[in-house]
C-alpha cells in the first residue's frame, strides 16, 4: 500500500469514527426520551480503501410498534368507558345501602307493609309518603347524573375530534419532511421519531392502521378502513350537542364525510377514546336511563288507581304521577325522561296540600276510584294490594336489556346488577389492555430504545478505533517527513 493510500484510509477512518461517536453521543442524550429510537451509523469500506459512514438509520420493529398502537387504542377506549361507568355506578353505590334505588324501593315496600298492618296510624302513612319522596328524589338525581355523563362525553368527543385534526396537521408536516428528506438521501431519523410519536397520540383517539410507501411515505386508515391520511390529512368532523335529549343518541363522528361512529356508521371504529365515549353516551348511559325510566313507569303502574264502580274508566295515577298524568302509561314501553319527572302526587302529600288518607282509601282521581267506600279507619285492602303489586311480575321494555317480565323490586335490583356487571367487565378489560400496552412498550423499548451500558461500551470501542486511526496518521506523517528529508 502506498503512503497516499494509507493516508486516505486512515483519514477516512478517523472521520467515520468521529461521525459514529457523534451519533452515539446523540443516543446517550436521547436515552431518557420514550419517543427516541436508537440511531445507527454503519460504516463501509470503498474499493479505494476509504471508510465511509452510510446514511444514518434507526432501530425499528414495525410488528411491535403496530401491536403497541392497537393496544393503546383499545386501552384508551376502555379507559373512557370505565371513567363514565364509575360515575354512573355512584348513583347506585352499595345495593344494600339505603341510598340505592333498589334499597329505597324495598324500604318503601316495608314501610307500606307496616302501614297496612296499622291502617289507622297517620304517622305510618306519613312515613310511606316520606319514603316515596326520597325514592323520587333518588330517581331525579340518578337521571341528572346520566344526563351529565352523556353531556360530558359529548363534549369530550368534540375535544377529541379537535385534537385529532391538530395531530393530523402535525403528522402531515412531519410526513412531508420525511418524504422529502428520504428522497434527497438526508438523515430523517429525528422526523421519523417525531412522526411515530404523533401517530401514537392519534391511536389514543381512534384505532389506526398504517401502510408505508416509497421514501418512508405513510398512509393512515382508521381501524375500520376509512382513509385518515394520504398525502394530505382528511377532515374529522363532529357537531357537538348543546343539550342532549333524553333517550336520543348524540351525533356521529365523520372521517372525510364517512360516519365512523353511531348506529348508521358505514365504517365503525373499533378502538380509541372516541369508541369508548360514544359507547358510554349512546349505549350504556341510554340503556341505564331506560332502566330508570321503566322503574319510574313501574311505580306509577303499581300505585295506579282503577275504577271501583265497574264502569270501565281507565286507570289513573295514584301515589306517583308525572307531568303528563293522571293517565297511566302503556305497560312495557319506556318513556324517555320519566325518571327525571316522576313525583309524589300532590293530592296525597300533605306538604303539597294533599290528604294522607287517600293513600289508604283511594279516590285521588275522584269518587269513582275510591276503594274505602265506608271510610273505615281499619281498611287495609288497598294497602295490602299495593304491597303485593310491588312483588308481582309485570312487563318491562326489552330496551332495558333486562328480563321483560319480573317484579318491580326484582327489576330495580337487576338494574343495579347490570350496571355493576358492565363496570366490572370494563375495569377488567382496561387492566388487561393497560398491561398489554406496558408489555408492548417495554418490548419496543428493548428493541429500539437506547441501552446506556451498550452505548458506553460502543463509545469505548469507537474511542479506541479513533486513537488507532490517529496513531496511523501520526506514523504516516513521520514517514512523509522522512521521505521529504531524504529527497532534498
Amino acid at each position: 500500500m502506498s503512503l497516499q493510500a494509507a493516508l486516505t484510509t486512515a483519514r477516512s477512518s478517523l472521520q467515520a469514527t468521529a461521525a459514529q461517536i457523534s451519533v452515539s453521543a446523540k443516543n446517550v442524550s436521547g436515552a431518557g426520551d420514550p419517543t427516541y429510537s436508537r440511531k445507527l451509523a454503519p460504516s463501509v469500506t470503498t474499493p479505494d480503501g476509504a471508510v465511509r459512514v452510510v446514511t444514518t438509520t434507526r432501530a425499528t420493529d414495525r410488528a411491535l410498534y403496530t401491536t403497541m398502537l392497537g393496544a393503546t387504542s383499545r386501552a384508551a377506549s376502555e379507559d373512557a368507558l370505565v371513567a363514565g361507568l364509575n360515575r354512573l355506578s355512584a348513583t347506585i353505590g352499595d345495593p344494600e345501602s339505603e341510598y340505592s334505588p333498589a334499597a329505597q324501593l324495598s324500604q318503601l315496600q316495608i314501610t307500606l307493609q307496616e302501614y297496612a298492618n296499622r291502617p289507622d296510624d297517620s304517622i305510618l302513612s306519613q312515613n310511606v309518603v316520606t319514603r316515596a319522596n326520597a325514592l323520587t328524589t333518588k330517581l331525579h338525581s340518578a337521571a341528572e347524573t346520566i344526563a351529565e355523563v352523556r353531556q360530558d362525553a359529548d363534549a369530550d368527543i368534540a375535544n377529541a375530534v379537535s385534537n385529532l385534526n391538530s395531530l393530523l396537521d402535525k403528522f402531515e408536516t412531519l410526513n412531508n419532511l420525511v418524504v422529502q428528506g428520504s428522497f434527497a438521501g438526508a438523515d430523517v431519523t429525528d422526523p421519523l421519531d417525531k412522526r411515530d410519536a404523533v401517530l401514537a397520540q392519534i391511536s389514543e383517539q381512534m384505532g389506526v392502521s398504517v401502510v408505508t410507501r416509497a421514501n418512508n411515505d405513510m398512509v393512515l386508515y382508521t381501524d375500520s378502513g376509512a382513509t385518515l391520511f394520504e398525502t394530505t390529512a382528511r377532515s374529522v368532523t363532529f357537531a357537538a350537542s348543546p343539550a342532549l335529549t333524553a333517550g336520543t343518541p348524540g351525533n356521529a363522528v365523520f372521517v372525510d364525510g364517512v360516519p365512523v361512529t353511531g348506529p348508521n356508521a358505514t365504517m365503525p371504529l373499533h378502538g380509541g377514546a372516541l369508541v369508548g365515549l360514544t359507547t358510554l353516551r349512546d349505549d350504556v348511559a341510554l340503556t341505564y336511563q331506560n332502566q330508570l325510566d321503566e322503574a319510574a313507569r313501574g311505580l306509577i303502574e303499581v300505585f295506579a288507581e282503577s275504577d271501583q264502580t265497574g264502569g270501565g274508566a281507565p286507570d289513573q295515577a295514584g301515589l306517583f304521577t308525572y307531568p303528563g298524568g293522571p293517565g297511566v302509561l302503556a305497560s312495557g314501553t319506556a318513556v324517555s325522561g320519566l325518571a327525571a319527572s316522576i313525583t309524589v302526587n300532590a293530592a296525597i302529600d300533605p306538604l303539597q296540600g294533599g290528604t294522607l288518607s287517600r293513600l289508604r282509601d283511594g279516590g285521588v282521581n275522584g269518587a269513582t276510584y275510591a276503594y274505602n267506600s265506608t271510610g273505615a279507619a281499619a281498611f287495609s285492602d288497598r294497602l295490602d294490594a299495593l304491597v303485593t303489586g310491588m312483588g308481582t311480575a309485570r312487563s318491562f321494555d326489552p330496551a332495558t336489556q333486562l328480563e321483560d317480565s319480573q317484579s318491580l323490586i326484582d327489576f330495580t335490583t337487576s338494574s343495579s346488577g347490570w350496571l355493576e356487571g358492565r363496570r366490572q367487565a370494563a375495569t377488567a378489560e382496561v387492566e388487561y389492555q393497560n398491561t398489554l400496552v406496558a408489555h408492548s412498550s417495554d418490548a419496543l423499548s428493548n428493541a429500539t430504545g437506547v441501552n446506556l451500558d451498550d452505548e458506553y461500551a460502543l463509545q469505548l470501542q469507537l474511542e479506541q478505533s479513533y486513537a488507532a486511526s490517529a496513531k496511523v496518521l501520526s506514523v504516516i506523517n513521520e514517514l512523509f517527513d522522512t521521505l521529504l528529508m531524504n529527497a532534498r
